[in-house]
């Protein structure tokens, strides 16, 4: 899928441009972690251009849920909305998706393209690029089980550099 069609299904989902802009940082970081070849580079281009699509409708937490089912409604391919349903830091288990309200699915990153995209999305802040320091203060508020495995997802998607 091309940067210019993904950049008119964020806009026609509503996206502003701020938010345009920090999907496309997040696409340039993810890029860099796409360079073996068993790694879909395409599908990592356009899950990371399209990761944030759900905040055209909200930009609360349930944006990569409604993200996921734009996508579907948008017919994209289940690989491109399972990457913008999973982005969320390293994602959520099924339980910790109904404590906050969404339906109760696992969430975990499991393909080497969404892990990236979502390791990419959390050294992204607007679109500077932060270390993973930066990140895990960023985090504190969170469990410690989500912070232990964002600190992990960094660590193995740093083997990909």
């Amino acid at each position: 899928m091309r940067e210019e069609d993904c950049i008119a299904l964020l806009r026609r989902a509503g996206c502003s441009e701020d938010v345009i802009a920090h999907c496309r940082a997040v696409r340039d970081l993810a890029l860099t972690y796409a360079a073996d070849p068993l790694v879909d580079r395409d599908l990592i281009e356009a899950g990371a251009l399209l990761h944030d699509i759900g905040r055209g409708v909200t930009h609360d937490l349930c944006h990569a849920e409604a993200g996921g089912a734009i996508c579907r409604s948008f017919g994209l391919g289940e690989a491109i909305a399972a990457i913008v349903e999973r982005h969320i830091g390293a994602g959520l288990t099924a339980d910790e998706c109904s404590l906050q309200g969404l339906a109760p699915r696992d969430c975990v990153p499991q393909t080497i393209e969404e892990k990236i995209v979502a390791h990419a999305d959390n050294l992204v802040k607007g679109t500077r690029v932060i270390t993973m320091e930066e990140r895990m203060a960023y985090a504190i508020a969170l469990p410690r089980r989500q912070r232990r495995r964002i600190r992990r997802l960094g660590l193995d998607m740093e083997l990909f550099r």
